[in-house]
């Protein structure tokens, strides 16, 4: 929790509510199409469709709570019907929800992609923790820099986090391919290769929106970008990837159920 810098524009503080506003949208809508979808995969693929509406409602309830908290922070007012003027209330905004929210479910992502992929025993069990212990690792690496100032001490805490960053997105990028080409249909290859690659397209902005603070932004600004930035990298990350996780495990589970209706 940092102290919120005073300026602020009508259209900065828009921006961030709109863009707050989007996040519990998205992901609110996405986690009741998840679990309404669950009696339409076969048993396999339940969990991963379940963990990843886990995903997007506990998303749901850390953006409300980011939403409040931007909402306490402000008064926003016109006087005699002009311009809207914004102040700080003094009430502290508190930024701190969304690395509880990453250290959750960050771990839970690579877990569901791992389950619909449906590997080995072993595999799936060492996967699991190999990556979800390196994205947790990212994400508490990655919060003492979030609340410096100090930019030599946001960078310190940047490339430390980026150590298990790109153990997780070579891991998906790379390691993951043979097991991908092995999938029970071409569509169901191409759609784990699109969810493996959007995971590692969208988790690349989040090293970039991290650092706004440290490249010439200042202010009223680099909050509005930090902030709207990091709610369209999550709604990626989430909401979209978990609508492929579904067309992944309703690929499968057609293939499987086709597969059981042809004749001895």
């Amino acid at each position: 929790m940092a102290p919120l810098p005073d300026g602020f524009s009508y259209a900065e503080w828009n921006a961030t509510y709109n863009g707050l506003s989007f996040g519990i949208a998205a992901m609110g809508s996405a986690t009741i199409f998840f679990w309404l979808q669950l009696p339409n995969v076969t048993k396999s693929y339940r969990t991963a469709l379940t963990i990843t509406g886990i995903v997007t409602l506990i998303a749901t309830y850390h953006y409300i709570r980011i939403f409040n908290s931007w909402s306490e922070a402000f008064t926003v007012a016109s006087k005699d019907g002009g311009d809207y003027h914004v102040k700080l209330t003094g009430a502290p905004f508190n930024d701190g929800y969304r690395y509880v929210d990453w250290l959750l479910t960050v771990p839970l992502l690579l877990i569901e992609l791992i389950l619909v992929m449906k590997l080995p025993q072993e595999e799936t069990v060492s996967l699991s923790w190999k990556l979800g212990l390196a994205s947790a690792l990212m994400v508490a690496l990655g919060y003492p820099g979030e609340i410096q100032e100090d930019l030599s001490v946001r960078w310190f805490w940047w490339c430390l986090s980026m150590i298990p960053f790109c153990y997780v997105v070579f891991t998906l990028a790379v390691g993951l391919a043979e097991s991908t080409s092995k999938q029970p249909s071409p569509a169901a290859a191409n759609l784990v290769s699109a969810a493996r690659y959007l995971t590692v397209l969208s988790w690349c902005t989040y090293p970039f929106v991290y650092m706004v603070k440290s490249v010439g932004l200042a202010g009223p600004a680099a909050t509005m970008y930090e902030q709207v930035g990091y709610s369209i990298a999550d709604v990626m990350a989430k909401a979209v990837f978990g609508v492929l996780i579904w067309a992944i495990a309703s690929e499968k589970s057609a293939v499987e159920e086709s597969g059981k209706l042809l004749p001895n």
